[in-house]
């Protein structure tokens, strides 16, 4: 699987730990591979023998000349949604990409022809992805009173 250059260095070394029976490689990592246009990339990717490329490039799909390298290509392509920034925006493309990907590649290994995936975000919202519970206004159960 080739990692498109938007993703993230945090995000590789995440997936490398995770998906341990797939050849994962960055983009960055390749010589003179940095920088290469999306339209030339799936043909050169497909070329060197990868099957799947992961991007968070969402508006790849609205660009008719890589749409056409795309479908040309014959790769896999998986993206994941990525639009928050720091900490948080990393913490949720790692959870995005580790909660969806393993399913991805076994759809795709099952595939009789090129799949387009999306994985589907994690909800960034506070009320979400957090519980916050004050043990004074409404203690669980077993919790001691302190009064």
């Amino acid at each position: 699987m080739l990692l498109d250059e938007n993703v993230s260095r945090p995000l590789h070394k995440a997936i490398i730990a995770f998906v341990l029976e797939h050849e994962i490689v960055h983009l960055l990592d390749l010589d003179r591979w940095s920088g290469t246009r999306d339209e030339h990339l799936y043909p050169r990717a497909a070329a060197d023998g990868f099957h799947v490329i992961l991007t968070n490039d969402a508006r790849q799909m609205q660009r008719p000349r890589e749409v056409e390298a795309i479908a040309d290509s014959g790769l896999h392509r998986i993206e994941y949604p990525h639009r928050h920034p720091g900490l948080v925006g990393i913490g949720l493309a790692i959870a995005t990409v580790a909660a969806g990907l393993p399913a991805a590649l076994a759809v795709l290994a099952k595939a009789d022809g090129q799949r387009l995936v999306t994985l589907r975000g994690i909800d960034p919202t506070p009320a979400s992805r957090l519980r916050v519970v004050d043990p004074a206004a409404a203690p669980p159960k077993y919790w001691p009173d302190l009064a």
